[in-house]
């Protein structure tokens, strides 16, 4: 499932649910490549109950091309890691600083 909606300052939002494989990175990439790099954009993974590490590789380049214009909800550390190392420079949460910072 993955749907797209404005947010309430306007934002496009597109929340992913199910399953995110390479199938749902496929349609994902589709719409990244139909929203204008200008308009703020949240990506929602937190309805998403099984994440495959190759469909955040499919998609980490066209969303790291979206800069600061882009927020991501709903990751795991784990795939917060794995969208830093295909290098998506994703802002961490204020408790996890601490412990990124202690593992580098």
């Amino acid at each position: 499932m993955m749907d797209v909606t404005r947010g309430a300052h306007g934002e496009l939002v597109i929340r992913i649910g199910g399953t995110f494989d390479g199938k749902a990175a496929s349609r994902l990439t589709g719409w990244l490549g139909e929203i204008p790099s200008g308009d703020e954009l949240v990506v929602d993974f937190s309805q998403v109950r099984d994440c495959q590490d190759f469909g955040l590789a499919a998609v980490a380049s066209d969303l790291a091309q979206r800069g600061a214009r882009l927020q991501v909800r709903g990751l795991t550390r784990h795939q917060q890691r794995m969208l830093r190392y295909f290098g998506l420079d994703l802002p961490l949460p204020r408790e996890l600083h601490g412990e990124e910072e202690a593992l580098g």
